[in-house]
């Protein structure tokens, strides 16, 4: 590895970790008036209003902006949502790699409300029900393109002016989301589209990315 990828990812640590701090700072009265700012944003856009299938990520207890009404609004209005699930892949060669994300299907507000909770606090589907979810990469679903998304609402650390997102680390989204243009592309021949609805938070700026296959959204 050079010394130029190495001095970028410490720079990326180390302004995750300014971020992460500062996040931490904030009471949960700052996150529900910001997270409330968003989602009235989110709801008004004609983008979201006409999804029929829209990935949410589930939020940690703090520091970060809650999804938890977004998931219940979509459910509410009869859209399909698919929220996160990490998974240990075993390649053809036998050997193990670390854990790869799969969007899944959850069916109703009581199934969303049952999701048990992981160590970081976030609710996150049982492995014993993934068989019974329809999901976006895997191949368990209950058919070919039940999986396919119109909107993914994506989370993130912090976002430049050009819109780059720095996540917490672990790759799970960019894995992703690559895998998930490899299988449109495969599909039809559209190209994908990362797309972003930024909110001011306490002076920064806090992005809501959505994947869709048409149009940048500008706000």
């Amino acid at each position: 590895m050079s010394n130029e990828m190495n001095s970028f990812r410490a720079s990326k640590a180390k302004l995750r970790k300014i971020v992460l701090g500062s996040l931490q700072q904030l009471t949960q009265a700052q996150i529900q008036l910001q997270s409330y700012s968003i989602q009235e944003r989110l709801f008004s856009l004609p983008e979201y209003q006409s999804a029929k299938k829209i990935s949410v990520y589930l939020s940690m207890p703090s520091g970060e902006v809650s999804t938890r009404c977004i998931v219940e609004d979509a459910l509410r209005k009869g859209k399909q949502v698919f929220v996160p699930y990490l998974y240990k892949e075993t390649p053809n060669d036998g050997s193990t790699v670390s854990a790869v994300m799969d969007m899944v299907s959850i069916g109703s507000e009581a199934d969303y409300n049952s999701l048990p909770v992981d160590k970081w606090g976030i609710p996150t589907p049982d492995p014993a029900s993934i068989s019974k979810r329809m999901c976006s990469l895997s191949g368990n679903s209950q058919s070919a393109n039940s999986g396919d998304l119109d909107m993914i609402v994506i989370p993130g650390v912090a976002f430049d002016q050009d819109r780059n997102r720095l996540g917490h680390g672990k790759g799970y989204y960019d894995l992703f989301l690559h895998r998930y243009h490899e299988r449109l592309w495969s599909q039809t021949s559209g190209q994908g589209m990362l797309e972003n609805l930024q909110a001011p938070f306490l002076g920064k700026n806090i992005d809501f990315s959505f994947e869709r296959h048409h149009k940048l959204i500008e706000l």
